[in-house]
């Protein structure tokens, strides 16, 4: 077809164009809606990802979809092709060890380093299950005889920071930010059970590398590209990362974060390689390559700061508003103390055989989930019948963590900071509870890795803050300021501490 005859169809065409784009959208949107037309959800995810990017942008993701689910079912619709749901029992089923769904493209968008999949962002099942294989030891701690005493270690270091700085007496005050503390603590765990020494941010007492400040900038965005395939479509591209991707010489970003792993990693190899019984000797003894490993650096500072983070500011939090509870807990910890019971400081088989205390760090983590991500599965070619509804292979899959904990098996008064609910329930109702509980973690070959570092922590760090000091909060109108965008962004959590002298 030659110019002319293309001008001249074009010219045709012109007046009819305002029709023919109608048509289109038309045509393409009735696709969008009929793919999942049978479940209900919020007119606007029934045509686009307006509805989640919106959900992003006011950074109460957790809030949103648990209304979604409230006002629609357990399986509700949020996008052209996305459900949400917050049955326990749907998730256990997609996340299965022998389960048919794989990871959608929601986890391509959790690639923290840009040019290198971690075990979060790595698509393929067969690899993700061989490299999982060989990591499961050093966060069991099988590799690392002095895991314990490493969280002991930065649990004093905690405690002399606020000795050191923010104790106040009588009139005198010296207020203390502990969702910014509470960071500092879990980082400091962190790197020194994965890379054998902490990186100082308590001793220091300030933000080292811009970690805070930089994941701070970054996971906004990477929940929004998670959450639109397009826009994460675009990022992925190679021309992209090559003109605005991060590089490890950065001085500021990521690419300061990757050039701090990469420094970290190199330390184990080559000649003068450094041999450490941690996480990362592990990591490379069990056969992982070095550009991996910094991957997984990357990502292991987050995924085990962050949420640990979040359970501790939060868990205090609901203490410290429930009079009740926190005289409850401290009788516990007294006796337990005065009988020697419990050693100074704690471990963590004293602290599983005090009831109250582990029904406080239960219900710390299920009244409020550290973790929202929306962790989408895709359906199997095919198709799937979940309950008595059909989903189109293909489809998205998220999970509401948030609503899952708020399940009818927590009782009548699930809203509620309540930890006598499980002590009082019987043993079958309560393993259910354990076993929907345990979902904050994820679960079968998607579950939580570094889940026995974190319940070691909590199952020390109440028990220390509680023995040596009383906390106040400066304005409890206003406890925190608090985001959400898969993970938890919590500063502003002022509080008056003063040293504990009396004990009953």
């Amino acid at each position: 077809m030659d110019s002319l005859s293309v001008s001249s169809i074009l010219k045709l065409l012109t007046p009819y164009l305002p029709v023919i784009i109608v048509f289109y959208l038309i045509i393409s949107y009735t696709t969008i809606w009929w793919r999942l037309r049978h479940f209900k959800g919020p007119w606007l995810a029934k045509f686009s990802y307006g509805f989640m990017a919106k959900a992003v942008w006011y950074g109460k993701m957790n809030a949103v979809y648990t209304e979604v689910n409230e006002k629609y079912g357990s399986l509700a619709r949020i996008g052209p092709n996305d459900l949400i749901t917050s049955d326990p029992d749907i998730l256990r089923h997609m996340s299965s060890a022998r389960s048919t769904y794989k990871r959608s493209s929601w986890y391509e968008a959790m690639r923290l380093d840009p040019y290198v999949d971690s075990i979060l962002s790595e698509m393929s099942v067969p690899i993700h299950d061989a490299r999982r294989a060989k990591m499961a030891s050093a966060y069991s701690g099988k590799e690392n005889p002095n895991l314990e005493g490493d969280i002991d270690e930065q649990i004093a270091s905690f405690i002399a920071l606020i000795r050191r700085k923010y104790l106040s007496e009588g009139a005198t005050m010296k207020k203390m930010d502990m969702g910014r503390k509470a960071q500092y603590f879990t980082l400091d765990v962190i790197t020194k059970v994965s890379f054998g020494r902490a990186f100082g941010y308590l001793e220091q007492d300030k933000d080292v590398h811009d970690y805070v400040k930089t994941t701070d900038e970054l996971v906004p965005w990477l929940t929004f590209f998670a959450v639109v395939p397009l826009a994460n479509a675009i990022l992925n591209r190679s021309w992209v990362k090559e003109k605005l991707g991060p590089g490890p010489g950065d001085k500021s970003g990521v690419g300061r974060l990757m050039g701090v792993a990469r420094d970290v990693v190199q330390e184990r190899f080559g000649e003068n390689k450094i041999e450490k019984q941690d996480m990362l000797g592990a990591f490379v003894r069990n056969g992982i390559p070095q550009r991996q490993i910094e991957a997984e650096v990357h990502f292991q500072i987050i995924a085990g700061s962050d949420t640990t983070a979040t359970a501790i500011r939060s868990t205090l939090l609901h203490l410290l508003t429930s009079p009740r509870v926190l005289a409850k807990l401290r009788t516990e910890l007294d006796t337990a103390e005065r009988e020697g019971r419990i050693s100074n400081p704690i471990t963590n088989a004293e602290s599983k055989a005090l009831p109250y205390l582990q029904a406080v760090v239960k219900e710390g983590v299920r009244i409020h989930p550290p973790f929202t991500g929306l962790v989408m599965k895709e359906v199997p070619a095919g198709g799937d019948t979940i309950g008595s509804q059909f989903v189109p292979g293909g489809t998205r899959v998220a999970h509401n963590l948030w609503a899952v904990q708020r399940d009818p098996i927590y009782g009548e008064d699930r809203e509620i900071f309540r930890p006598e609910r499980w002590i009082e329930a019987d043993s079958q109702k309560g393993m259910r509870m354990e076993q929907t509980l345990d979902l904050v973690f994820g679960h079968g070959r998607w579950g939580c890795l570094g889940k026995n570092v974190a319940w070691i922590e909590l199952n020390k760090i109440f028990v220390e803050l509680l023995r040596h000091f009383d906390f106040e909060f400066i304005d409890p109108s206003k406890p925190w300021r608090s985001v959400n965008f898969n993970l938890f962004m919590q500063d502003h959590m002022w509080l008056r501490i003063t040293e504990r002298k009396e004990k009953n």
